[in-house]
């Protein structure tokens, strides 16, 4: 199995699925021939001309809004906005058109995109650029979203989101593009969307993230286990819908949960995993459930992003503490 970035697997997958369905459209700025602003889309063009990986311009609601019409006529748009934080210029299309429209026609028609965009902190960029939207896009009915924290998931969650009849949010670390590699067989499995991935299991706290933060986290899991603490860490990559049965299951078993976004604090997603454990877990609980969220103000530059950022260390004092409290 060839080793890939996260970055390479995303554009393996495009590669995959284009040259297997000829009704799958890519389409941005920058993603023909210059390859995307991350190089996501390197190669498409001259594989698939310009028919199929298309140039666009600096509209964002264009962007968005002929994905629909695409969509309703039997094609696939896998669309890239060049930032998470651009989307919102493009919102109204996607929350008025795309994720009502199965529910408007009554289910004769429905909206197979995918709307890619590199997403969260980490690298240097200004506030437009360092984006961390899940919650937002969560709360929209109708909407798919999710989030690889691997090569390997970000190659099967995207094949599934182009595969997937309804629209999805596809929601990329940027800050991981080229951090993590990983043997990724190019086989065209499609990983399960709507599910979390038990990556680690433990006794004593259940620790769970998404995206890029999941890096800190398998660290800090791998601290704690030092010092005879073990958890279960679950990456839950597809935020909506919530696969909150295997989040329940855990909790179960350890009474303990910490979750970890990058995010800002308040109305985090964070927020709604507390609160359906609160509904489903809560007589299993041995201490309160915490969280390690952004503050609640926008990104800031460079000079102060890693004090904005969650770290390793606070994961591990913050589940000692847990169990010293129980």
């Amino acid at each position: 199995m060839p080793e890939m970035t996260l970055l390479d697997a995303i554009r393996e997958a495009l590669f995959f699925e284009m040259a297997s369905d000829k009704n799958v459209i890519a389409y941005g700025l920058d993603v023909g021939i210059n390859g995307g602003v991350f190089r996501a889309t390197d190669g498409l063009f001259n594989k698939f001309g310009p028919d199929r990986v298309i140039d666009m311009p600096l509209a964002e609601n264009t962007l968005s809004g002929m994905a629909v019409g695409m969509a309703m006529r039997g094609l696939k748009p896998v669309v890239e906005f060049q930032f998470s934080g651009f989307i919102y210029a493009g919102i109204d299309q996607i929350i008025n058109e795309a994720a009502r429209m199965r529910n408007r026609t009554r289910g004769r028609l429905s909206c197979p995109i995918v709307y890619r965009a590199p997403y969260g902190g980490g690298i240097h960029a200004p506030e437009h650029h360092s984006e961390s939207p899940e919650a937002v896009l969560a709360h929209v009915p109708g909407l798919r979203v999710v989030i690889p924290s691997t090569p390997a998931r970000a190659y099967g969650l995207l094949l599934a989101a182009i595969r997937n009849p309804d629209p999805v949010v596809f929601l990329e670390p940027k800050r991981v593009y080229r951090a993590i590699k990983q043997n990724v067989e190019n086989d065209g499995k499609a990983l399960p969307l709507d599910k979390c991935f038990l990556l680690r299991e433990g006794n004593d706290v259940t620790l769970i993230s998404w995206g890029a933060m999941l890096t800190e986290t398998l660290q800090a899991a791998d601290e704690l286990a030092k010092k005879n603490i073990y958890a279960d860490v679950i990456d839950v990559a597809t935020i909506k819908p919530l696969d909150i049965e295997t989040i329940v299951r855990s909790v179960e078993k350890t009474g303990r949960c910490l979750i970890i976004q990058e995010a800002p604090k308040t109305c985090g997603f964070a927020s709604e995993i507390i609160a359906q454990l609160n509904e489903n877990a809560f007589y299993f609980l041995k201490t309160p459930i915490k969280r390690i969220t952004g503050f609640d103000t926008i990104m800031p530059y460079y000079k102060l992003e890693k004090h904005y950022l969650p770290t390793t260390k606070e994961i591990v004092i913050t589940a000692h503490n847990m169990m010293e409290y129980s």
